[in-house]
């Protein structure tokens, strides 16, 4: 097959190719251009492609931030503060709640925009105002000025939801929720996790399958592999 841009009689004719410069020259002159085109110029026929909502990009994790603002004012941080340590107080060498910064921990949690964390936002901040107003009705003081046994005598009334009384079955799903909230952070902390022993995201050097009480559970002899 003849390459060669010329006739059988040796006469150059006119190639329906482009050379390599002048097409590099026309692709410049496209991208170019393209900033400059409306999307709609752009788009295929058929129905259009709704935009994507969500919350924002992905976490930076090797530098994480907290994207949105803060709910909590500084009366409910106390407030929070001392209502996580009747809940993990302070135990010889193992640091209260407060200790860890799980006030802080309970704030990013109810001022994220998800769905369940707003919903959780309502029981916390109701919660927060109520347990400050009873402890002025009852001791004329706000709720992080009390002693511990004044602390106590409120939380009693509402540590146990199915125990607690009508008057206080809201309040108690609060402390329930406020509790599950302390103990999360608590025990996702650095030091939580040690506490408990978890070792997870850690690279394993080995590993020689699970252990025998497991495969007895799961009715195997021995692991697949």
């Amino acid at each position: 097959m003849d390459t060669n841009n010329t006739s059988t009689c040796g006469e150059p004719v006119e190639s329906n190719r482009l050379d390599r410069r002048s097409a590099i020259k026309w692709m410049l002159t496209a991208s170019a251009a393209l900033p400059f085109l409306k999307p709609d110029s752009l788009a295929q026929s058929g129905p259009a492609i709704p935009t994507p909502g969500g919350y924002g990009h992905d976490p930076n994790l090797l530098a994480p931030e907290i994207p949105w603002d803060r709910t909590l004012n500084k009366e409910q941080l106390k407030t929070t503060a001392a209502l996580c340590d009747v809940i993990l107080p302070r135990v010889d060498d193992s640091p209260s709640a407060s200790e860890l910064n799980v006030p802080d921990f309970i704030d990013e949690w109810v001022s994220a925009p998800y769905p369940d964390q707003q919903s959780d936002r309502e029981v916390i901040l109701s919660g927060l105002d109520w347990i400050n107003q009873e402890s002025n009705k009852r001791f004329q003081r706000p709720f992080y000025d009390l002693t511990e046994s004044q602390k106590t005598a409120i939380c009693d009334d509402i540590a146990y939801l199915p125990e607690a009384e009508s008057q206080f079955k809201d309040r108690a799903r609060f402390f329930a929720k406020h509790r599950n909230l302390t103990m999360g952070g608590y025990y996702t902390s650095d030091y939580g996790t040690k506490e408990v022993g978890y070792v997870g995201n850690v690279a394993l050097t080995k590993f020689d399958g699970p252990p025998p009480e497991v495969l007895k559970f799961l009715g195997v002899d021995k692991a697949p592999w």
